[in-house]
């Protein structure tokens, strides 16, 4: 396999440019503008929507298998060019269960994997009594498409959901963006575990990492995460459980909570690379981007093993509508001992975007300043 489509032109289609170099593959891109970060490193560009399945049936001739950067595809369609021999990895099958997230909690449970109590919420009526047995607060979320905190809502009485939900039902039926209901899980922290499996069947694990949200979007992610090698080993035991069942071919992402009481819960999956790995690219021997592109070509999977002691990334996230490069703070930012910082090129910024990240390595001096460090970099960008 040498020439790999990839449905989505962002930034992480855009980070798998020198993975492909070095893997001696070709890109294909199908993305629907000309201003997605993508386009410029792609071989070839086919300008469509990600969910136009006429448009991959054009990628799927300029190519030996399609993966995905994202999940808002047309499934159904893409089923009838499977069937005409399309190869796509993760097949079609392993997406399946996972893009409506109430398909994806069924899952999961299904699977005998930790999940928090959650209720599908297609019908009005019966909220109340599934209200009370959660209890307030809960988190209400759109099925479909949401992503970065977007179509996800902590609610903190009756009248904040019912004034939500009648809301979302005026701006589009309530049936064609239904809502998952489930428990506020009080976590102590947020992890995230990256796990590819290959043609094969091998599985390779990534270190367990801390996310920290604001607002529902990442803003930092500390490797390793600082829990026990039995919280370890039940995380990497989840990723095999879930990469196996599904018989993935490519990267997942696995997002989960850790309460109080060290119990761990899968919060989502997300069935591509993802934003918890990009530390992956400075400070592993083989990053989420090149391991995602050797499996789904058919190569060996590389060591995921962390190159230093530790490190920390943080998103470099919009908080203005502008079209600035920002140049003076990535400037500072890039000065910063062991800082390694990726621009994604976008040509617009509005608050909560994602413009680029930046991995500061740790050593064995500096292993417990990954938050600190993680402070001044956001004291850099963010204007006081």
């Amino acid at each position: 396999m040498k020439r790999v489509g990839v449905i989505g032109g962002g930034q992480l289609a855009w980070m798998m440019a020198d993975a492909a170099q070095k893997l001696g593959l070709e890109l294909v891109i199908q993305t629907p503008s000309e201003h997605d970060p993508a386009v410029s490193i792609a071989q070839e560009i086919v300008f469509a929507a990600v969910d136009d399945a006429s448009a991959t049936e054009i990628l799927a001739k300029k190519c030996d298998v399609i993966t995905f950067e994202n999940e808002f595809v047309n499934l159904q369609a893409l089923s009838l060019l499977a069937q005409q021999g399309v190869c796509f990895r993760p097949r079609l099958e392993a997406l399946a269960p996972l893009l409506d997230k109430y398909h994806q909690r069924c899952y999961l449970r299904d699977l005998g994997l930790p999940v928090p109590q959650f209720f599908a919420l297609d019908e009005v009526e019966n909220i109340k009594s599934k209200i009370e047995y959660l209890g307030f607060p809960v988190v209400l979320k759109s099925r479909r498409h949401g992503y970065d905190g977007q179509g996800t809502f902590i609610i903190q009485d009756f009248a904040t959901l019912q004034q939500k939900l009648s809301y979302e039902s005026t701006t589009k039926t309530f049936n064609q963006s239904p809502f998952l209901l489930e428990e506020f899980v009080p976590f102590e922290r947020e992890l995230a575990i990256i796990a590819a499996r290959s043609v094969e069947g091998e599985i390779v694990t990534y270190p367990v990492v801390e996310t920290q949200q604001e607002q529902q979007v990442c803003r930092r992610v500390i490797a390793p995460a600082e829990i026990t090698p039995n919280q370890v080993a039940e995380i990497q035991a989840i990723a095999h459980t879930l990469l196996n069942s599904l018989e993935v071919v490519g990267i997942f992402g696995i997002e989960l909570f850790l309460t109080a009481d060290g119990k761990i819960l899968v919060n989502e999956i997300a069935p591509r690379t993802h934003n918890s790995g990009h530390f992956s690219l400075d400070a592993c021997e083989t990053s989420q981007f090149e391991q995602h592109l050797r499996a789904v070509s058919g190569l060996p999977l590389g060591n995921p093993a962390l190159q230093c002691f530790g490190a920390v990334m943080v998103n470099l996230l919009g908080y203005e509508n502008s079209h600035s490069d920002y140049q003076s703070q990535r400037q500072q930012i890039a000065e910063i001992p062991h800082a390694h910082l990726h621009w994604y090129g976008k040509t617009e910024s509005r608050p909560g975007r994602k413009l680029g990240h930046v991995t500061v390595l740790l050593d064995n001096q500096n292993l417990g300043l990954g938050s600190a460090i993680a402070n001044t970099i956001e004291s850099i960008w963010y204007p006081r």
